[in-house]
């Protein structure tokens, strides 16, 4: 039989790790569920045979002949605002009494998405070969993350699937639209960021040669001021070595992925972007809504705080407040409270710790966590129309000062053609 390694939590919320030998990997979590286990994580142990290893990571999955085109094209991938409404209308569905098989094939018939329509018909096609539907949406890790996974887990355990599906698809809606605000105040700036490039390269590569002619015939032998003679090297590494503009980018650009692949470098990365002037803010005040709403739907729904822990550490998304995270599961796991860890973090302010204090001790956390996503979810708000008030005369005084030390570069020499003229 295939050797399957797991983590699971028991009913006092401490995590187990093991081996459990089992025909396939539903098999193996049907085994552990009788051992009132709740699993946060399982899979093939390394050195099984291959052929095992794909059973078990399709449980119930019917073998195809020949090539399989996925393998060619890479994972389906269901984008998010399709993923949202798909949890709105099968909760729906649910709600009024359909089966979760007619329901899934339901939705199937009517998507007009051809990724999403192939993956609910092979999540059907599981269910029916007598997978659990969390089993069968775990076999496509690329659109179902490990929060949502686990709130399905939550909702088949407490048998309310319908209301844990509402919770997922208002959790969705809240996040993609305090998304989507964060990126509309990006939007502004960047757009006359690179107009404010493009003009001022225009200006270096097709303007400032032509007087550079000009200053060499009228004022051979003179000196330049060193403003002039400063644009005027900027200009000539623009025009006759722009290559090097672009390989230097291209090395920044490398360096920064590069960087970006290791648990330090993302830590520096995200810290200078929690910590950076005008965006910091709303970045922190983002972070602090997303861990709260993520919390609160988590626990609300019956995932033990523990496992809650685990999942937001790894789906964060900012490497800053995922080790503030995985601190606080260690320090819960040794039966402290998530107050006092989250405040010796420094990156949740005082007015968060407070709130979760009482609701730790009123035995209200999970409404309070919904209560503090709310608050910083019209901070951020806030944040972002303060942002873009703010931007718009910053962008304009900087283009000013970029164009305006270009103009009195050229001016400056002038003055000295136009004295020699008139002498």
């Amino acid at each position: 039989m295939p050797l399957f390694l797991y983590t699971a939590m028991d009913a006092s919320g401490k995590e187990k790790k093991g081996k459990i030998d089992a025909a396939a990997e539903d098999a193996a979590a049907a085994e552990l569920k009788k051992q009132g286990l709740f699993i946060t994580m399982i899979k093939p142990a390394k050195g099984a045979p291959k052929e095992k290893q794909q059973a078990a990571a399709a449980p119930g999955a019917k073998k195809k002949k020949g090539f399989d085109l996925n393998i060619a094209i890479g994972t389906p991938v269901i984008k998010r605002k399709e993923l949202t409404i798909f949890t709105r209308q099968l909760a729906i569905l649910l709600d009024a009494g359909l089966p979760l098989i007619r329901s899934l094939r339901t939705l199937e018939k009517q998507s007009k998405s051809p990724i999403l329509k192939k993956i609910l018909g092979a999540s059907a096609d599981s269910v029916e070969s007598g997978s659990t539907f969390s089993e069968a949406l775990a076999q496509h890790p690329k659109s179902f993350d490990k929060l949502y996974l686990n709130m399905i887990r939550a909702g088949e355990a407490a048998g309310a699937m319908e209301v844990i599906l509402n919770r997922l698809a208002v959790f969705m809606e809240k996040a993609a639209k305090i998304a989507g605000k964060v990126k509309s105040a990006l939007i502004y700036p960047t757009v006359v960021f690179s107009i404010a490039m493009l003009v001022t390269s225009g200006l270096m590569i097709f303007i400032v040669p032509n007087f550079k002619k000009i200053f060499d015939e009228l004022l051979a032998g003179e000196p330049l001021p060193e403003l002039t003679q400063f644009v005027m090297l900027i200009s000539k590494i623009l025009q006759e070595q722009i290559w090097l503009v672009g390989v230097a980018g291209f090395g920044i650009f490398v360096a920064y992925k590069v960087t970006n692949k290791t648990t330090m470098g993302r830590y520096g990365i995200d810290w200078v972007k929690y910590n950076m002037p005008l965006f910091g803010p709303i970045i922190s005040k983002t972070a602090i809504s997303r861990f709260s709403r993520t919390l609160g739907t988590l626990m609300s729904s019956g995932v033990p705080i523990l496992n809650a822990l685990n999942i937001i550490k790894e789906t964060a998304g900012n490497e800053v407040v995922s080790s503030a995270v995985g601190k606080v599961h260690d320090a819960v796991k040794e039966g402290e409270g998530i107050a006092a860890p989250l405040g010796a973090s420094g990156i949740f302010p005082q007015m968060v710790i407070s709130m979760i204090e009482v609701g730790e001790e009123t035995g209200k956390l999970p409404e309070m966590l919904e209560k503090i996503a709310d608050t910083y979810e019209d901070e951020v708000d806030n944040a972002v129309g303060a942002l873009t008030s703010m931007i718009e005369p910053l962008m304009i005084v900087g283009l000013a000062v970029i164009v305006g030390t270009i103009v009195i570069a050229l001016f400056m020499p002038l003055t000295k053609i136009i004295d020699k003229l008139g002498k």
